[in-house]
């Protein structure tokens, strides 16, 4: 077994360990569930509650297509309380082997940092953006159920897209966690850039361009209008291109910082 499938073991052992791997999941699927539900019962409720006193109910909320709900499931969930959960699931991804000594014995082990890192980043990659789908499909059964359909090509190539946005998310939150030894920090840092990141989308097309959380708009697009925006493919491009950089910045990091030696 090589060093990449031995590290890769380590971190699922290490997810079984934090039960992450039964928490993750049920929070996006909550998530998932959330919106489509919120958005068709929630005028009803208001009505029962408030009755005709004060408040204007919008008929059109129950009225909506199932690629709208399922883009805002996307953009209002996933994209808020989603990348927070997700930040502070990894927080301490590299940080707690740095604490505990494990990089530095793992280093004076024939493992190159490369090997280290992408154990660390695919492996805990594969287990989100499987965390996010689950919560994306349970998502689209509720909007079947409760809307419209959604067309299948849309369904697939926008969670392609959105998963480009987790993988740089991934990535820096990983960067992050390598660079900074306060987990408080870590989660500081990694939750005012990217969802500062997210904020700022739509405000320029060229900002657009080479923002990676700009993949969530374009997944949200293909749900809401059916259609490819032709801008995609130079951001998809942009966001693999900034995730190799915070690897490229992480492999430095640890190469320089000499942990072995600490």
């Amino acid at each position: 077994m090589n060093n990449f499938a031995v590290l890769a073991k380590k971190e699922f052992v290490q997810m079984l360990r934090e039960y992450k791997v039964i928490w993750l999941p049920l929070v996006f699927i909550f998530l998932g569930i959330t919106q489509p539900v919120v958005s068709y019962y929630l005028p009803s409720i208001l009505e029962a509650l408030g009755g005709g006193q004060g408040i204007t109910i919008d008929p059109s909320m129950a009225a909506q297509k199932g690629g709208e709900v399922l883009a805002s499931t996307l953009g209002s969930q996933f994209d808020q309380l989603g990348v927070m959960i997700i930040i502070v699931s990894m927080m301490g991804v590299v940080q707690s082997d740095k604490a505990n000594g494990m990089l530095a014995f793992i280093l004076t082990r024939p493992v190159t940092v490369g090997s280290y890192i992408s154990g660390k980043i695919i492996s805990n990659y594969l287990f989100v953006a499987c965390s996010v789908a689950l919560g994306y499909l349970v998502s689209y059964l509720y909007v079947v159920f409760l809307f419209t359909s959604v067309d299948f090509g849309d369904l697939v190539v926008a969670l392609l897209f959105y998963l480009l946005w987790i993988l740089f998310i991934v990535s820096f939150t990983t960067m992050i966690s390598t660079i900074f030894n306060s987990q408080g920090i870590i989660a500081l840092i990694s939750i005012v850039f990217l969802l500062g990141c997210r904020i700022i989308v739509g405000l320029s097309p060229v900002i657009d361009n080479v923002n990676p959380a700009s993949m969530s708009k374009h997944a949200m697009e293909v749900l809401i209008l059916g259609t490819v925006n032709s801008q995609a493919i130079w951001g998809a491009i942009a966001a693999l291109a900034l995730t190799a950089v915070t690897i490229l910045v992480t492999n430095i990091w640890i190469s320089k910082k000499k942990f072995n030696n600490e």
